[in-house]
């Protein structure tokens, strides 16, 4: 049931809280260095200015702004009720250097607050650009190329074409029969999804023989009600191709850099010997980005541009790179060195075994790990391994300490989590040494809390009770294997990374 306000957004259901790495400003800044662009990164304490479009509830925003309090966040979002909770959040944990504004982008870039806004160092924009109008769009570009600095980067994601190709009509099949049933959002969407399955057991040929409509169609069962409203149900739904988005983005003056999947920058590990082949047929790098396109499947793009893009030679890009310290934020037994790519399965040398080794045991420059095994590796593809099989991530202020203004956000999402069945997506904790966030399910949230309260790991029986209100008594025996897994696995990196005290 869309508001009369919302001109075809999804307004009566908010969108799942969540934080997404590749918007970290760490993440972004190690995307323009394998992209050989040279970036200035602020520290911590630093004067800097961060900015999220379509911020949703703001999680990633706060993360930030908490980690970094020398910096100035902005958080925009259109639904009044999103920025209701980012701003109760920040309220709460009392953070002073984020404001969180409800706008429409169409006209903010002409609107007073946006002409009073701070020229950003970072612009992110993640689930936003593939399902908004036009004109909304336009107005993006618009205050890009009014806010973003020379040497700024911006982040953007989207539905990528030709990946979407063939799911087109099954969302619009969704979204047709959803808006002319009764009930909120996340029923609509239930509706037409229920309709797919239906066309689907019946033959349809273009659900049937779709690979992405099908495997869709099977899997949104299990997805949140509130995703699925937000990702089907808008009137403006439209994948991208990459070439569009690049041109669009030219209009502020933006260069397009590379993936902040690190993984995607590293042909070898993205396509066939053959694939490669016709890709090097080509110089310019938006043609080649429609080759890799057009040969693994990538629903979803996280692009990079920077506006005023200063290039380095490979030496340069690589010295920089070498500078980089790594953190681990898995546990040493949970190091994976068989990596599932689209070119297949990449199994690491033993040399690079051994550098990802000695990554597990705590902080390492790339420098470093790569004297352990002289010129078995180069910088990049090191650093594209470890940090792009979510491994490591790079330390902003490898040594730092966490601030006050972190601990407070910490202990406030912490507290929230009341049973273990809670069932939140991808959700984070503040780590100045890492200059954002760290992906954190509600118990490592939960356990963080506990932790930064004063309470020791001693206390695992209180939390387990604790957690376990609500849960069957024959499921508590895996709800006190769980917590303690997680107490075994997760501590260790909390501690390292100054997220909870020693």
């Amino acid at each position: 049931m869309s508001r009369p306000w919302s001109n075809g957004y999804v307004a009566d259901v908010a969108y799942i809280e969540g934080y997404y790495v590749q918007q970290s400003p760490m993440r972004l800044a190690l995307a323009c260095c394998i992209g050989g662009v040279a970036i200035d990164l602020p520290e911590p304490d630093d004067h800097a200015c961060y900015l999220e479009l379509g911020c949703g509830m703001g999680i990633g925003a706060l993360l930030t702004a908490a980690a970094n309090p020398g910096w100035q966040v902005t958080a925009i979002d259109y639904n009044p009720a999103h920025i209701a909770v980012g701003a109760g959040l920040a309220r709460a944990a009392r953070l002073d250097n984020i404001h969180f504004v409800e706008a429409d982008l169409s006209q903010f870039a002409e609107s007073a607050e946006g002409r009073a806004m701070p020229a950003a160092d970072f612009v992110s924009m993640h689930g936003l650009w593939s399902w908004v109008s036009s004109d909304v769009r336009a107005g993006i570009v618009r205050l890009l190329a009014a806010k973003t600095r020379p040497g700024g980067v911006v982040h953007v994601s989207y539905n990528a074409l030709p990946a979407w190709q063939g799911a087109i009509g099954m969302q619009r099949l969704v979204y047709e029969a959803g808006i002319r049933s009764a009930g909120r959002s996340d029923l609509q969407a239930q509706t037409g999804l229920t309709l797919t399955r239906d066309i689907k057991a019946a033959g349809g040929k273009y659900l049937v023989e779709s690979p992405l409509a099908s495997d869709l169609i099977d899997t949104t069962s299990a997805m949140a009600a509130e995703y699925l409203s937000h990702e089907f149900m808008s009137a403006h739904w439209a994948p991208a191709f990459h070439a569009d988005v690049a041109a669009a983005m030219a209009g502020a003056k933006l260069d397009w850099v590379a993936s902040a999947n690190p993984l995607e920058n590293f042909n070898e590990l993205m396509l066939t010997e053959e694939q490669r082949a016709l890709l090097d047929r080509y110089n310019d790098p938006i043609m080649r980005e429609l080759i890799k396109d057009t040969c693994f499947p990538r629903q979803l793009r996280h692009d990079v541009f920077v506006r005023g893009a200063r290039r380095l030679s490979n030496e340069e890009r690589d010295a920089r790179i070498a500078r980089l310290t790594l953190i681990p934020v898995v546990s040493p037994g949970e190091l994976q060195t068989t990596l599932h790519v689209p070119a297949g399965k990449a199994e690491m040398s033993d040399p690079l075994k051994n550098m990802m080794v000695a990554a597990m045991r705590g902080p390492a420059t790339i420098a470093e790990l790569l004297a352990l095994e002289p010129g078995r590796s180069t910088p990049a593809e090191l650093i594209g391994v470890l940090v792009g099989s979510n491994q490591c991530q790079v330390a902003l202020s490898p040594y730092g300490l966490q601030p006050t203004s972190a601990d407070r956000l910490n202990r406030v999402l912490g507290a929230r989590v009341r049973s273990i069945a809670e069932a939140k997506t991808s959700s984070g904790l503040a780590s100045s040494r890492l200059g954002g966030g760290l992906l954190a399910p509600p118990l490592v949230q939960f356990i963080a809390d506990r932790l930064l309260s004063g309470e020791r790991e001693d206390r695992a029986d209180a939390w387990i009770e604790q957690l376990s209100a609500d849960i069957l008594p024959e499921k508590r025996d895996k709800v006190r294997e769980v917590v303690n897994a997680a107490i075994e696995q997760r501590v260790p990196i909390l501690r390292q990374l100054r997220i909870v005290p020693e």
